[in-house]
Order: C-alpha cells, then structure tokens, then sequence
C-alpha cells in the first residue's frame, strides 16, 4: 500500500472547497457575534473521563482512544465539541445568568456516522445556557435557519420533537420506565411489530401506556401532529408542558416550514431534555444542522445548567452548495523595483488579489479569474483591462 493512502472515509480537501468552507467559517462566526455569542476554542483532545462525561455510550463508541505518553492516561480525540463547550460553561467561566458561546473546529469519528458521511468534521455551532424557558430553543433555531439561510441554502425545512413527551410516558408507568430505552430505539425505528411484542412481553402495563406505544409511531407530518397528539395521548402535565413548548415554538417561526415526528428519539433519550430539532434542505442525502435542549449537561462539572443550542459539519454544508465562483485577480510582472513593490502593496491592502508571476509561470490558476493587470506606464504602475 502506497503510503499516501488515507484512511477510509478521511479526505482531503482541494483549494476551491477549502476556500469555500473557510468562507463559511468566518461568515457563520461573524453572524454568531452579531447575536452576542462568544467564541471559545476546546482543546482537539482531552482525557477521556473529562471528554465523555454525561455524554453516553453512542458519543463513546465514535471517540477515538490513544495513551498520553506524558501522564499514562486514556485520552480521547473529540468527536462533539459540544460537551466540551459545557465544561467551559460550567467550569471555567462560572458564571451566573445567561451565557452565548460559539465553537468551530474538527471534530473525529471512530467510524463515520452513515454510508456518505465522513469521519473528519469541521463542526460549528453555538450554545445558550442558563435559561430554561423555550424564548432560548426559539433564539438557537432561529440562528441555525439564519446559518443555513446565510449559506445560500433556499427551502430548509425544520423537524421537531419532544423527548418529554415519551420520559412523561415512561415515568408514569413503572413497567414501562423498565425498558425506556428500548421503547426509544422502536419508536424511532417505527417498529410497530417490535412494539407490539414488547406489549404482549411485560405484563401490567397500564392501559393507557398500550394506548400511546400504538399512538406515536403515527404521529408524524405537519404542525397538526401537535393538536392529534393533545388529543390522543394521556393527559399528563409534562407531556402538556411539552405540547406547549412546541406550540409556542411553531408560532414564533410563522414563516417556517415545519415536520413533526413525536416518535423520532434519535440518539438523544438519555440525553435532550426538551425540544430537539434538525434541518434538512433538498441536495443533503440527511440533517444539515442538528441541536435541541440537553438542560443538567454540566451536573458532572459540578453546574447542572440549562443549556440549548445546535452544530452543523461546515465540509458537509460546503458539499451540498453550487461550485464556488472564482474571484477576479490582477496579473503583476516579477521584480523588485521599489515603485512596483508599492503598487503591489497597495492593491492588497484595499483587498485585491494580485499574483505576481515568477519567471516562466502561466497563467492558468484554477481558483482565481486573472482579468486584469499591473503594468508600467511613464514611470508609474497602474491596472488594466486584460483584453
């Protein structure tokens, strides 16, 4: 095997992609500042009990271990930087009230989440904590239809979910909160048979718990979901505090085009605690952006905050995006003449992009459109058309 070879599901990428993402970066980061969220920078690893901490087993399976030669200890190469913003949160900053704080960088995976799916991420996004209420989930989706939006993303489409709504379930009948999380991996699965058989398996179970195992495998689609599952399912306060929630969120988005699925846990049961939504957009085979509520993250680090927020993998936004045009340059001849190496100087400091040709250089260059160029007229160094 040739020695260049990457691993599998890691690549690298070209000058046009690479532009491109690094365009995103700055323009999502910009637009996180513009609504008070603070920048941090996790470590890319940390040691692993600190890295994984009331993360679960799922966020365990994908981290990559290694031994620090230094301390003898497991250590763990991110694979979500979003606990790691907790800990800052919680640790580090300690501070009372509402906290903004944005992220960017590569996160890697043990093995990639999906057949098209990477193992290396440039992962972005941003958290709120310490407040509980839903104005906090709706500021968070809001910036994350405005990141995809700001992307040149047309038509995304926002899925919701409640986790409450089946905890409420399982808490309510102690048979059922047994197998809690088995009846999360049916429901997402729309496992009606698996469902059925977990029923007839655990005797004494209430009869309204039956009801809504057979209930929420169909409540899926549109906004109306909502008012189906008030209508359907037990009348518990929490699974009315979560309805609320979702209606509230729906009416403060009025221009947004919304899906329901009330049995899709994901792989967050264990883990959000309040509303848990994606984005997806035509050209994207799965979710652009993923986020939700995960309130208590930080009891590990010693704060138990509220906390909502969203990431999204910048190289996956990037793919699914036309071809990135190619920017204007000016073509300037080699030398070192002083009034020359001012005019270059010059163009560059008010943003232009000037290549300056070494000797024998062509002037193909695949990421820059060379319209122009510096030339010598009288003494004095002045820009033209390129005919």
């Amino acid at each position: 095997m040739s020695t260049w070879l990457l691993p599998e599901s890691i690549a690298d990428v070209l000058p046009a992609e690479a532009r491109r993402i690094e365009e995103l970066r700055r323009q999502l980061l910009d637009l996180y500042r513009t609504y008070g969220f603070e920048l941090v920078a996790p470590p890319l690893v940390e040691y692993l009990d600190s890295l994984l901490s009331g993360s679960g087993n799922d966020l365990s399976l994908r981290t990559c271990k290694l031994i620090d030669q230094l301390s003898g200890r497991t250590l763990g190469v991110r694979a979500d930087i979003t606990p790691q913003v907790s800990r800052i949160d919680a640790h580090l900053l300690n501070r009372d009230g509402v906290t903004r704080l944005c992220y960017c960088g590569t996160v890697l995976h043990a093995r990639p989440a999906g057949l098209l799916s990477g193992r290396e991420l440039l992962q972005i996004g941003a958290e709120i904590f310490g407040h509980a209420g839903v104005e906090a989930d709706i500021e968070v989706i809001q910036l994350a239809l405005d990141s995809v939006r700001r992307a040149g993303v047309n038509h995304a489409r926002l899925d919701l979910n409640h986790p409450g709504i089946v905890r409420a379930l399982t808490e309510a009948d102690p048979v059922l909160s047994e197998v809690g999380a088995q009846v999360a991996d049916l429901l997402s699965s729309k496992d009606v048979p698996g469902l059925a058989e977990l029923v007839r398996d655990r005797k004494g179970l209430t009869a309204s718990s039956i009801k809504a195992l057979e209930v929420l495998p169909t409540l899926y689609g549109g906004v109306e979901v909502i008012g189906r599952a008030r209508a359907e399912l037990p009348a518990l306060p929490a699974i009315e505090a979560a309805l609320d929630d979702l209606n509230t969120l729906v009416a403060a988005l009025p221009e947004t085009d919304f899906g329901v699925d009330l049995a899709d846990m994901g792989s967050g049961y264990g883990y959000h605690s309040g509303v848990v939504f994606s984005v997806y957009a035509h050209g994207w085979h799965d979710a652009l952006v993923k986020g939700g509520r995960y309130d208590g993250v930080g009891r590990v680090y010693g704060r138990a905050r509220p906390a909502t927020g969203f990431s999204l993998d910048l190289r996956k936004l990037s793919s699914g995006l036309p071809p990135a045009a190619r920017s204007r340059a000016v073509r300037a001849p080699w030398g070192t003449d002083a009034k020359l190496l001012e005019a270059l100087r010059q163009l560059r400091d008010a943003g232009e992009i000037v290549v300056q040709a070494l000797p024998g250089e062509s002037d193909e260059l695949d990421e820059f459109d060379v319209d122009r160029e510096l030339v010598e007229h009288d003494g004095n160094w002045t820009v033209r058309a390129i005919r």
